[in-house]
């Protein structure tokens, strides 16, 4: 039985990991932020192990257990408040580190880090493990340092490494202020969301499908690479929000152009995921409709 050690277990594609590695007959073992108001979205199971330690404590960390594979998905200042907080993304990158680190100690042969399509700044093209990339934030930037230096430390240290830049996730467990969430919570109380023109191309891809793909490349990921993990279809963000209109409440309609777009909105993000699919045979399934019904 292969084991796996992962941050950011109680988020929406760490839950969805740990949901899906216990499918694969895994031994995970979570590390969680002490009282973490959301450890009840890990599943309860004699495979599912927890430690408690906050993400700066990662360093000092010293686990008796040895395992297979890390993943590392957790991180500070992920909202838009936060997210140019210089400081806090400076040390986010010294954390990302730290977990490097942390998995040579756990006798780890493969680290997988998750980064973002932040790091690709505003693009028209779909996003390639080649294509240039521009960070404009500072959470991309750090995502982008951090992907890099871990890298290098992995490659020096003896780990195989992967990033995975994701772009659009949804689906069980999700935060309350995503796009989606927001939409779903407003027309079931029969309130017009509020929302911008809608006209970006966008690639939402399913949280377990994204835990199909952290798991193919834990077992087949070609070692250096960065994998943008999207669903690798884009469909207009309108489209997208008339789907939950017509699934939760018909009659109440989109307040589209109600609010602007923010500053440097990407109007075309679409993950290229041929070079995934290529080197472990994922690819996405879920089905958008079907998982907001189930929501």
């Amino acid at each position: 039985m292969k084991k796996l050690i992962l941050t950011g277990a109680t988020g929406m594609i760490g839950s969805a990991i740990v949901r899906e590695a216990l499918r694969q007959d895994y031994d995970i073992t979570c590390i969680v932020r002490k009282n973490s108001s959301r450890i009840k979205n890990i599943p309860q199971n004699s495979r599912v192990h927890i430690i408690d330690a906050d993400i700066s404590e990662y360093k000092n960390l010293e686990l008796k257990e040895k395992y297979d594979i890390f993943m590392h998905l957790a991180w500070n200042k992920t909202t838009v408040g936060g997210r140019d907080d210089v400081d806090s993304q400076l040390k986010n990158i010294e954390y990302t580190l730290a977990a490097v680190r942390l998995a040579k100690r756990c006798g780890c042969n493969v680290f997988i880090g998750a980064g973002s399509q932040a790091e690709y700044g505003v693009q028209t093209v779909p996003l390639t493990p080649e294509l240039p990339v521009n960070p404009e934030s500072g959470y991309g930037i750090a995502k982008y340092t951090a992907g890099k230096l871990s890298s290098l430390l992995c490659k020096q240290l003896g780990i195989r490494f992967n990033w995975m830049r994701i772009l659009s996730v949804y689906g069980k467990n999700d935060g309350e202020n995503t796009l989606i969430s927001y939409c779903i919570r407003e027309l079931k109380n029969g309130r017009s969301p509020e929302l911008t023109k809608c006209e970006q191309i966008w690639d939402y891809l399913n949280c377990d499908d994204a835990a199909r793909a952290f798991l193919a490349v834990a077992e087949k990921g070609i070692d250096g690479k960065f994998y943008p993990l999207g669903s690798g279809n884009g469909r207009k963000l309108s489209n997208y929000m008339e789907d939950i209109q017509r699934i939760v409440n018909p009659d109440v309609p989109l307040g589209f152009g109600k609010k602007e777009y923010y500053p440097h909105q990407p109007m075309y993000l679409v993950a290229d995921v041929s070079e995934l699919n290529k080197d472990t045979g994922w690819k996405a399934e879920v089905e958008f409709k079907k998982i907001i019904r189930e929501i």
